[in-house]
C-alpha cells in the first residue's frame, strides 16, 4: 500500500448536511435511484466504493457480494453511512479514507465503484490509480458520474464555474471534467458506457452530462 503523505481534505460539514438532507433526497425525487440499481446490477465478490457518502448505494448491492468496503473521508456522512450499514442485506465495512490513499492491499478487490465522485475528488487521477492498483486482474470498475459537457458552449460555462464559484459552494464538486479520458488514462479498458442527461429537465444544467458504464482491469500482457 502506498505510504505517501497527502495534505488533510478540507471538512466541509456544512455542504455535508446539505447534501444528507436536501441534495441526495432531490437526487432521489428525480429518479437517481434506477440508474444506482444499474450501476451496481451483477456485482459480487468483494467490492471497494470510494466516496460512498451516507450510504445511498447501500440498499441496492446485490445479495452475491461477500464483501463491500465503503471509504467516506467526511465524518458526517461516514457516521450516517455506518448507521445504513446495519441494514443492509450485504456485509459492509465504513472506512475513513481518501481516493487517492486507499486503505487496502494491492489486487484486493473484485470491483470497485465510483458514483457521483470524482468530481469533487482532489486528484481523480491519483484516485483512478489507487482503484486500479487494489483491483485483481480482470477486475470491474464500475463508474456512474457527471461529466465535461459535449457542446463546447457548455464546456466554457463549466471551466469558468470550476475557477469561480462552483467548487465553492458545492462541496469540492468540478463540472468540467473529463472523466471517461480519465479512466483510460489510468489503464483500465472501457467495456459499457452510457452518455446521457440528468435530470432531465427544460433548463439547461452544468452538471447535467453524465456517464455511466464499466471499465475493466486487464491482466498482466493484455492486448
Amino acid at each position: 500500500m502506498p505510504q505517501q503523505s497527502r495534505p488533510p481534505i478540507p471538512s466541509r460539514p456544512v455542504f455535508a448536511r446539505f447534501y444528507s438532507k436536501v441534495a441526495g433526497p432531490a437526487l432521489v425525487k428525480a429518479g437517481v435511484t434506477e440508474h444506482r440499481r444499474r450501476l451496481l446490477a451483477g456485482l459480487s465478490g468483494e467490492v471497494v466504493e470510494i466516496g460512498a457518502g451516507n450510504g445511498l448505494n447501500f440498499p441496492h448491492y446485490p445479495g452475491e457480494v461477500t464483501r463491500l468496503l465503503a471509504v467516506e473521508p467526511e465524518p458526517h456522512l461516514r457516521e450516517l453511512a455506518v448507521r445504513s450499514a446495519r441494514s443492509a442485506a450485504v456485509p459492509i465495512q465504513v472506512v475513513d479514507g481518501r481516493a487517492e490513499q486507499l486503505p487496502a492491499e494491492d489486487a484486493s478487490f473484485d470491483a470497485a465503484v465510483v458514483c457521483l465522485t470524482l468530481c469533487s475528488v482532489a486528484d481523480p487521477h491519483a484516485a483512478l490509480a489507487e482503484l486500479h492498483r487494489v483491483l485483481r486482474p480482470g477486475g470491474q470498475l464500475r463508474f456512474f458520474e457527471h461529466v465535461c459537457a459535449d457542446s463546447p458552449a457548455m464546456r466554457r460555462t463549466q471551466q469558468v464555474l470550476d475557477a469561480t464559484v462552483w467548487p465553492l459552494l458545492m462541496g469540492g464538486c468540478h463540472v468540467s471534467r473529463d472523466t471517461r479520458a480519465a479512466i483510460a488514462a489510468a489503464g483500465f479498458r472501457l467495456t459499457e458506457l452510457e452518455t446521457f442527461s440528468f435530470p432531465d429537465t427544460r433548463l439547461p444544467s452544468p452538471a447535467a452530462t453524465h456517464i455511466l458504464g464499466t471499465a475493466r482491469r486487464e491482466p498482466p500482457g493484455a492486448s
